[in-house]
């Protein structure tokens, strides 16, 4: 399944400013903290399965996407009840009013044993923790959790990602750990490139060549000047797409750069005036998708599966499969920028964030960690994301891979609960065959000398300052996504960023700036 990690990025750059209903709770936070519960946990085997001998169930509250079908139908919840002796009674709501479901639940404090596939904002995660309505899984994962307790040894940014200042872990994210499901793709055009005798860009100047010479050239053969050259997901995807060819990285979960232990949000810089002028030129010019700021997502799909597009953006190449012009594309590299930059953009490892929660209700604590931890491996993985072995799929050097004849039926969203995102697991190298295959990979092997070693996800901030935090970025963000989309399309001169600095400063983003700091200094202090 495809990921849209420049729209992700974007969506996930502001935190949630929904009003949290006041909760209350019969279990306080000082009898949870720091605590393991002890209550019925008789029976659960420390390795291995069954998890306990006597069938244990849980209640767990779940949102099912469009695409999905009952999760208890699911072979995954089928086989892994038998396996494990955990019994799962799913409540399901749907994607939409999902989130008004999930408050109502904790306000009237009528809880499940789990928030499973929930989407726990951070907000929610610090509030229903520290209020006693989720408890601390931090002893409970050194206990029961040894796939994920490894993972977070070899990746230290996943605890820094989960962690409250206070140093509590209320809920657990997805991880992801195969770089390719972490980047989009720079794809481009190389029968066009052949066509026209041109190599491959390795500077945002070369680039801009290239896109002219699709422009201009007829690379498609039609005699007609109805060649797109470039193309991107809506809106400022793009901004993130290209602001590592600037020097531009995205730390924290926002639109920061980290030098020398500084955090420096970056939206007033030279650099981000550098990039905004680079892209209104091409827009300009008419080499960037003049339907930028209005297509919708299946617009810019089809776009990729026509073939007459010279340069896009995308995690995987589905959609030039749908339209047979796969062989047309190649990834290249992060184009260098005036200052020699070539980063590339990547989501962090941990994602997903709030994606399991134990409830105060759960009388099985430990085995319901021993549960999710199953799915942290690539063995539980496996099985979370394909289904069965013969049925669903088979193993071609170790990795799995749908079968034929269940690629058929169409039917890949129905046995998974991975489809519509969100989901408790691991996505590894070898289990990710359905979204890394040899052409992606070829793709992604162009950028990995430009990843970060570490992409910081959003940090963890203790209630008030995530409200203070909350109520900065609701005015500064939208000021910069607003006047960003005119800079580009030219709506807006450069004469005015003066003007546009000025009033970032007004809105007190050196204020937003010192908090971060604080956020980070806390993050390298937990180390």
């Amino acid at each position: 399944m495809k990921r849209n990690w420049g729209t992700v990025l974007l969506s996930t750059l502001v935190i949630s400013s929904m009003t949290l209903s006041a909760c209350s709770s019969d279990t306080s936070s000082k009898e949870n903290e720091g605590k393991t519960p002890t209550d019925g946990t008789k029976g659960v085997a420390a390795a291995g399965f069954p998890i306990v001998k006597e069938p244990l169930k849980l209640k767990m509250f779940t949102r099912i996407a469009p695409t999905n079908g009952p999760f208890k139908d699911m072979p995954v919840f089928q086989d892994y009840e038998k396996m494990s002796n955990v019994q799962v009674e799913f409540i399901e709501a749907p994607t939409d009013g999902f989130n008004e479901k999930k408050n109502l639940l904790f306000a009237s404090n009528e809880l499940p044993d789990v928030m499973y596939r929930s989407g726990l904002t951070q907000l929610e995660a610090i509030r229903y923790g520290t209020g006693g309505q989720l408890i601390p899984l931090e002893k409970l994962i050194e206990a029961y959790a040894p796939n994920l307790k490894k993972l977070m040894e070899t990746y230290p940014e996943i605890r820094s990602a989960i962690t409250t200042p206070e140093g509590h872990i209320y809920a657990l994210p997805g991880i992801v750990s195969v770089n390719s499901a972490r980047t989009d793709k720079k794809w481009i055009n190389q029968a066009w490139l052949k066509k026209l005798n041109l190599k491959e860009p390795e500077t945002t100047d070369e680039l801009y060549e290239v896109l002219k010479a699709f422009r201009d050239k007829d690379p498609n053969g039609n005699g007609k000047q109805d060649e797109l050259p470039m193309t991107a997901r809506n809106g400022l995807s793009i901004v993130p797409i290209m602001a590592g060819s600037f020097g531009l990285d995205f730390q924290l979960g926002y639109n920061i750069n980290l030098e020398n232990d500084k955090v420096n949000i970056w939206m007033g810089s030279d650099r981000n005036k550098e990039l905004l002028m680079y892209l209104n030129k091409l827009y300009a010019e008419k080499l960037l998708d003049p339907e930028l700021f209005t297509q919708k997502e299946a617009q810019y799909l089809t776009k990729q599966g026509t073939g007459n597009t010279g340069f896009f953006f995308d995690q995987t190449n589905n959609p030039m499969l749908d339209g047979k012009v796969q062989d047309q594309y190649i990834g290249i590299a992060p184009p260098k920028g005036p200052h020699g930059d070539r980063l590339q953009l990547a989501s962090p490892v941990p994602r997903d964030f709030g994606a399991f929660a134990i409830t105060s209700v759960n009388k099985n604590p430990e085995a319901t960690m021993r549960w999710v931890d199953y799915f942290f491996s690539d063995e539980g993985s496996t099985m979370l994301r394909f289904g069965r072995q013969g049925e669903n799929y088979e193993l071609k050097n170790g990795i799995p891979y749908y079968t034929d004849a269940f690629l058929a039926t169409g039917n890949q969203s129905k046995i998974t609960p991975y489809a519509g995102g969100g989901a408790p697991h691991l996505i590894s190298e070898k289990v990710a065959s359905y979204i890394n295959p040899p052409q992606v990979q070829e793709a992604q092997k162009k950028l990995d000398p430009f990843m970060p070693k570490i992409r910081y996800a959003a940090p963890m901030f203790d209630e008030q300052t995530a409200q203070q935090i909350n109520i900065l970025r609701n005015d500064i963000d939208k000021y910069y996504e607003e006047q960003s989309t005119k800079f580009i399309a030219g709506a807006l001169s450069f004469d005015k960023w003066a003007e546009f600095q000025n009033t970032l400063k007004k809105m007190k983003i050196d204020e937003l700036q010192k908090l971060y700091q604080v956020a980070y200094d806390n993050l390298k202090g937990q180390k």
